[in-house]
This record gives structure tokens, sequence and C-alpha cells, in this order.
């Protein structure tokens, strides 16, 4: 079926409207500086214009967008630990570069709490951050990964047994 363009664009343009502060802040806490987050969420809605043919209905369009999105940060993330590992500036760590961020009004602890998240391997950071932060059900979260809900209850359960041992070994 085809669409007509401008209903194509004026479609995308409300599904952008309703989902942009939703996606932001999911991004957000995978990326953690806000001009990143934007330029990730710029990139995600990109991908989306290009693959909207591509939705059938079969999830919810916010679960759809999600996967992009997070699926994005993932790879930005992936990105800059490469050049991190290339450059010889060294990490200036998570907490560091939160202090940074003018946009971040967070305590020392949230500060804390975000570098122990950032030390978790990325499939734990991923659930910890969809449960923790948006209170996302598993089988959700399984259709965002594409994760059986037994391997993500057992992956947020370690995250949370690292995050707790990273407090104790900061305390």
């Amino acid at each position: 079926m085809l669409i007509d363009p401008t209903q194509r664009r004026e479609g995308f343009e409300l599904m952008v409207r309703q989902y942009s502060e939703q996606l932001y802040w999911q991004v957000r806490r995978f990326v953690l500086i806000h001009e990143d987050a934007d330029d990730v969420i710029q990139n995600a809605f990109l991908k989306a214009w290009n693959a909207i043919e591509t939705f059938h209905g079969d999830s919810k369009v916010s679960t759809w967008l999600s996967r992009i999105a997070i699926n994005e940060a993932i790879d930005f993330n992936r990105r800059q630990k490469k050049r991190a590992n290339l450059s010889t500036d060294g990490d200036m760590g998570v907490a560091n570069k939160l202090q940074a961020d003018k946009y971040f009004d967070g305590e020392e602890a949230e500060a804390l709490l975000q570098e122990a998240i950032a030390h978790l391997p990325e499939g734990q950071r991923t659930v910890f951050l969809l449960r923790y932060y948006e209170d996302m059900k598993y089988s959700e979260i399984s259709r965002i990964t594409g994760t059986t809900e037994g391997g993500l209850k057992a992956s947020y359960h370690i995250a949370v047994k690292k995050i707790t041992e990273f407090f104790r070994r900061h305390d």
C-alpha cells in the first residue's frame, strides 16, 4: 500500500512529538551527556524514518522506537569506548563527566550509581536501566532486546549485586 508522502511526513512528525521526550530519557540513562543523548535521538529517528515501511504493527510503536533508540545508544557507547581506547587522554570517569555536564543536577550518590552502572557488561546495563529507571516489565524488555525473560531476570539480579558491591567498595 502506497502512502501519500505528505501523510507519511505528517504522521512521522506526530510520532516524533509524541515519543521524543520518553525516548530522550531512556537514551539519556545510557548515554548520560545531554548533547550526546540529543545526537543519539536524532539518529534513532532518522533510522526510524528510513525503516518506517518495515513496521508492521507486531509491537507497539513505542516498543519499536525504544528498540531503535536503545540500540543506537548502545552503538554510540561502543564507538565512544573505542575512541577512548585510542585516545591518549585517558578516561576521566563517568562520575567526573556527569559532574562536568551543565545539565546534570544530581548528587554524588547519583553520580556514583552511574559510575557503577557504567562498569556493568552491556546486557546487564541494558536490563538494569530499563527495569530500574523505566520500570519496564520483563516481557517488554524482552521484546526490545530479544532476550528471554528468564535471562533478563538473571541479568538484573547479577547487575544489582554488582552495583551493591561497587557501593561497598566506594564507601
